[in-house]
């Protein structure tokens, strides 16, 4: 009868939005727990002070569309919904990796070698490239000037106003 339940959920939030502003992270919440006794066939729920943290760290008015948890069954008849860690999960099939890396690291020294005459190539594709930033500064300059002359234009009519008073 001790026998811990442990499920891994993605939970839709959006029908959130239909709810008014004010209200939102608060639906979420509740969306949240009525998920977990809809999937897990428990009435007493917790929620994780990170999972609620997370629901409301952009305010009342926008949570998350969607939050990934993992619910846990207890041995005292709670469900315990929290945040879900991906680094938990894949910390198991570390074994594999290694496997994968071996074979993966002998073409990747072979790529440095091809690498090295590519990297003289760039260096003079820069200095072609500083040239038209010098010209770019020039056309700008015009531009500056264009508006400081319609500047004074508008203030001309506005002393003219004063004056038909």
């Amino acid at each position: 009868m001790s026998q811990e339940l442990e499920r891994v959920y993605t939970i839709p939030l959006g029908k959130v939005k239909l709810s008014q502003s004010q209200h939102r992270a608060v639906r979420a919440i509740n969306m949240i727990k009525e998920f977990a006794r809809h999937h897990m066939k428990v009435e007493n729920i917790k929620i994780e002070e990170d999972l609620a943290k997370l629901i409301w760290a952009r305010g009342v008015r926008s949570p998350p569309r969607k939050v990934r948890v993992r619910m846990s069954k207890t041995d005292e008849g709670f469900i315990l919904v929290s945040q879900y860690d991906e680094e938990a999960e894949v910390a198991t099939p570390a074994k594999d990796d290694k496997k994968i890396k071996d074979k993966v690291e002998e073409p990747a020294k072979e790529a440095p070698k091809k690498e090295e005459p590519a990297k003289e190539a760039p260096k003079k594709e820069e200095p072609a490239k500083e040239a038209p930033k010098k010209e770019e500064p020039a056309k700008e300059a015009p531009k500056k000037e264009e508006p400081a002359k319609e500047t004074p234009k508008k203030e001309e009519p506005a002393k003219e106003a004063p004056k038909k008073d």
